[in-house]
């Protein structure tokens, strides 16, 4: 059955007319699909198509089960390469627009992190009052509803999944059709090993070397910069990024780690300005998950030391962002932690926000919404330019967690260590198989690590250079806009090496002798718009459009008169080698609507006005040319 928010959102959303025609069953499983030409349904969706995508929307469920199990997939575009990849997000309320929000987040992510990866996301909407067993029913069910489109997807955790659950997609769709697996699968465990908090360190550490490029600018030209050890740091969100941030500050370099001065979660937050006990909180963390109100309750209530008079606990743990230090890092689920004013429901207002230097977005906050973007640059207008505060996007910082995942496919299963076709699904016979090949997953699952930790210095370290460097070039910038810059130009970049042999389509060819009537079924049957007349050789001699066909009726020529009578011999090609922005310009510049591929005089493809709308990111070549 549908899921019942679900349902009560497509209803709401999309006539029946479209949700019937749109409708694909396969067996019990439902799908809705809409591409980047379907723009009208998109935005009642929520969506908003633009010059990045998205590529595809799916809308999917389990018919006949009985629980509810269904969701929602948003692939964005597959500039970077193919397939995408993204988080499972597992939440009672979750919609397309949300879930295009964060597959945008990862097309940028992953452009900025320079992997060959498009960017996706999926969500699976939960049901109420889930059990242990139905919790896992819903894993596996959602599973089997992605393998539809795991040549373009790639899941991975994200809030409410984890590696286990990953682990269950494994052993259903193979060990390569998902990453963050553990390690018995050869994973990187993003939430285990702390991925995207050690993109956060990184990004932090880094901002300290080049904060001294903008003493050029007005409002940091009195800025004081910290020595690693004396920066202090407030930390919005003490779960799966913020609690290892913590850890991994000190992890990384013990000698010059930050003080932690505050951290914040579900039940309130914690400020000492000499420092909390990073390492106790971390503990407490990975046993119970919720920490600053028990860490109060049982440490600092009813204790008499220094460390009791000195360290603040408040329920109100918005009020976190109130407080000053050197760094802000907002690590928690909350899209919208500051804003201008309250209409946003933000964690904080611009006017009660504390004193900060720089905030390293660890949570996603990115919007491609119009009016999400506009309020973020008002809200930078203020922060930046006014206060001298240097914001670094989440995109820019946070991606160490899809760069761990990454390399469980950047460096490939060996084909001995790929689970049995005939054991997929069999999760009892997955596992003894598993146990008897342990010791080869946990030396793939190291190598891949390694390379991760690697690749992550690297892309994450680059990037914070070309923000600051962006910035000092283009004083009239914000953050934003240079964040955007850095991921956008990389995607665009990519984008320019394809040609026509990466999106051309099989090309419907008909021989000279046939009718009039043969050429009309062809175009019928195929979704081209042109059927191109070869020789008996095979070599292209015209085309046949459905305009022509029109044109023929119109003039009452009889459907089995020879194409000759109405098929153009000057034709307009190109050949597989051509860029897709020259390809563009020969279509606009011609105004037709396709043209054959051809090589060597003969017909090996066509590309048409609709298959650019569909593969490539045309509106981005042509602004970016």
């Amino acid at each position: 059955m549908i899921p019942s928010r679900m349902n009560q959102f497509l209803q709401n959303a999309l006539p029946e007319s479209i949700r019937e025609k749109r409708l694909i069953k396969e067996g019990s499983l439902r799908f809705i699909e809409f591409g980047p030409t379907d723009v009208d349904s998109l935005q009642r969706l929520g969506i908003t198509v633009d010059r990045l995508g998205p590529r595809l929307v799916s809308c999917m469920w389990i018919e006949d089960s009985s629980i509810e199990i269904g969701g929602f997939l948003v692939v964005d575009n597959l500039a970077m390469g193919q397939p995408s990849m993204g988080g499972v997000r597992m939440l009672p309320n979750v919609t397309p627009h949300d879930i295009h929000n964060l597959a945008r987040g990862m097309t940028l992510k992953n452009a900025a992190a320079d992997l060959p990866f498009g960017g996706g996301k999926s969500g699976i909407v939960k049901p109420d009052n889930l059990s242990k067993k139905d919790r896992f029913e819903i894993i596996k069910g959602f599973a089997k509803l992605i393998k539809r489109y795991t040549q373009i997807y790639i899941p991975g955790p994200d809030v409410g999944t984890n590696d286990a659950d990953m682990k269950t997609f494994g052993i259903e769709n193979g060990l390569n059709n998902c990453v963050s697996k553990p390690a018995d699968m050869g994973g990187n465990r993003i939430d285990e090993l702390g991925g995207a908090a050690n993109g956060v360190v990184v990004a932090t550490k880094e901002l300290l070397e080049h904060l001294p490029k903008l003493k050029q600018l007005p409002q940091f030209k009195d800025i004081i910069i910290p020595s690693a050890s004396e920066m202090d740091v407030l930390i919005q969100g003490f779960g799966a990024v913020g609690a290892h941030a913590a850890r991994i500050f000190h992890d990384y370099d013990p000698s010059n780690a930050p003080i932690i001065k505050g951290i914040s979660d579900i039940d309130g937050y914690l400020l000492n300005n000499d420092g909390l006990p990073w390492k106790e909180l971390f503990e407490m963390w990975k046993k119970f998950g919720s920490v600053t109100k028990q860490y109060y309750h049982d440490r600092i209530m009813r204790a008499d030391g220094p460390e009791a008079k000195q360290t603040v606990f408040s329920t109100a743990s918005n009020n976190l962002l109130a407080e000053s230090a050197f760094c802000m890092i907002p690590a928690s689920p909350m899209f919208n932690y500051l804003d201008v004013d309250e209409s946003s429901n933000p964690s904080m207002t611009i006017d009660r926000m504390g004193k900060w230097r720089i905030i390293v977005e660890g949570g996603n906050s990115y919007s491609p919404l119009p009016a999400k973007k506009a309020a973020r640059r008002r809200m930078e207008r203020y922060v930046y330019r006014d206060k001298g505060i240097l914001i670094a996007a989440d995109y820019l910082v946070n991606s160490g967690g899809v760069i761990y995942a990454a390399h469980e496919r950047i460096i490939p299963t060996p084909a001995h260590l790929e689970i049995p076709p005939e054991l997929l699904g069999d999760h009892d016979g997955v596992n003894k198989w598993l146990e008897n090949n342990q010791d080869e997953f946990a030396e793939l699952a190291e190598i891949r690590r390694q390379a991760a930790v690697k690749k992550l210095e690297t892309a994450i370290r680059r990037n914070m250079e070309e923000l600051v460097d962006g910035l000092c070039k283009d004083a009239n910038s914000l953050p934003c806009e240079i964040a955007e810059k850095i991921s956008v130009q990389r995607i665009a970049l990519m984008e320019k090496t394809k040609t026509a042999k990466d999106i051309m389509e099989e090309a419907p060819t008909i021989e000279m002798d046939k009718n009039i009537a043969d050429a009309a079924q062809l175009l019928v049957d195929t979704p081209v718009p042109i059927v191109n007349v070869v020789s008996e050789k095979g070599k292209l001699i015209g085309i046949v459009t459905n305009w022509d066909i029109t044109k023929a009726m119109a003039s009452k020529l009889a459907m089995d008169a020879p194409l000759t009578r109405i098929m153009m011999a000057d034709v307009i090609t190109n050949t597989p080698d051509a860029k897709i922005i020259d390809c563009i310009r020969m279509l606009e510049n011609n105004s037709i609507s396709a043209m054959p591929i051809v090589e060597e005089g003969r017909v090996v493809g066509v590309i048409s006005g609709d298959m650019l709308a569909r593969k490539t990111l045309f509106r981005l070549l042509q602004t970016t040319d």
